[in-house]
């Protein structure tokens, strides 16, 4: 009787375990949702394997929407952390708000909430910095990323300089439309954001 009571209360225990399995969750737009590429392609995807690779029971989840904005990001981010619960969360928002010209004060408020409302759910955050085609004009594309440079220094959480990094305006790395990277900068946009995530991991 003992040792069937022992043998039960061993599967409640590792059931318990995978439901409650760590979750890095990244809320980002089409960079992060693989425009224009499958699914499995993308940088979040190789993000999982290599998890994976280093025996990590990190789950990853991929809330990224192609053409997000951060007001947009805020609005379905309180019912992604409730539903979801996660130990990390990465940020990668901002670009569409600066290609459409939209406020950078209002993209800065959005992006503070979106970290201190992660900050409260106990969750760590990695913010992935953009930066603006130097035809938006030199005031506009500093402040744009500056915004970036500001919340990881007021808020005290890890951040990418440019998660474009080696990848924004490399030959073959870029689709037609010179606006999101081809399957062939997966790779290095999973380094960028390792960079970022790895200090941050137990």
């Amino acid at each position: 009787m003992r040792q069937w009571i022992a043998t039960i209360g061993l599967i409640v225990l590792c059931v318990t375990a995978q439901v409650q399995a760590a979750t890095v969750l990244v809320v980002g737009d089409s960079i992060s949702a693989a425009f224009g590429l499958e699914t499995q392609q993308g940088w979040v995807a190789l993000l999982q394997q290599r998890l994976q690779e280093q025996k990590s029971d990190l789950q990853v989840v991929n809330a990224s929407i192609s053409g997000d904005t951060t007001a947009g990001g805020l609005a379905r981010f309180p019912d992604l952390l409730a539903q979801h619960k996660p130990e990390y969360v990465i940020i990668e928002l901002g670009g569409n708000d600066g290609l459409r010209g939209l406020s950078l004060k209002h993209m800065a408020v959005n992006l503070t909430t979106m970290v201190q409302k992660a900050q409260h759910s106990d969750a760590q955050v990695l913010l992935l910095g953009m930066r603006l085609p130097s035809n938006y004009g030199r005031r506009y594309t500093e402040a744009f990323y500056n915004v970036y440079q500001n919340i990881a220094q007021q808020e005290q959480v890890a951040l990418v300089d440019f998660f474009l990094e080696g990848v924004g305006g490399v030959d073959g790395m870029m689709q037609a439309d010179g606006v999101h990277p081809t399957q062939a900068a997966q790779a290095q946009l999973l380094e960028n954001a390792w960079q970022g995530l790895k200090p941050i991991l137990p």
